[in-house]
Parts: C-alpha cells; sequence; structure tokens
C-alpha cells in the first residue's frame, strides 16, 4: 500500500501525550501512532453506521421475510 506525506496542525498537548506513548514504547513513532490512530477511528465510525443502519430494521419484518423464504414461497437463484 502506497503511503502519502500530509502535515497536520495539533495540540501540543496531544503531541506531548503521543511522545509519552512513543518514549514507552507503545508505538515506534509519531507516524505509525497517527496512521493506527486515524486507521481505527475510521473503522470505529463504520461500525457506528452499520448499528444504525440496523436500528433502522424491524424485526417483525425481517423474520416475516426470513419465514417467507424458507416456506418455499421465495425460488432459490439459479447458480
Amino acid at each position: 500500500m502506497k503511503n502519502a506525506k500530509i502535515a497536520i496542525s495539533i495540540e501540543l498537548s496531544v503531541l506531548r501525550a503521543m511522545d509519552r506513548l512513543i518514549s514507552r514504547g507503545v508505538f515506534p513513532n509519531r507516524s505509525q501512532l497517527i496512521r493506527i490512530a486515524v486507521s481505527e477511528k475510521l473503522e470505529r465510525l463504520g461500525r457506528q453506521r452499520l448499528a444504525r443502519e440496523c436500528g433502522k430494521l424491524r424485526p417483525e419484518e425481517e423474520r416475516a421475510a426470513a419465514e417467507e423464504h424458507y416456506s418455499g414461497e421465495v425460488e432459490e437463484p439459479a447458480y
């Protein structure tokens, strides 16, 4: 995977906290810490979106659709 260089502005207190994690060996360097933090945040946002969409489902309708499918009223697709 290709990497791109970017410049960011960050609060000094956040930078100090990052450097403490690096000095304790939690992360090898700032770049790796930021890559991991951003990736994890994006993943978390994706899961939240999935949870919101699942929250829109109506269990009764889903159950009825599943029962209709398994009762043989819906044809299986030919592969």
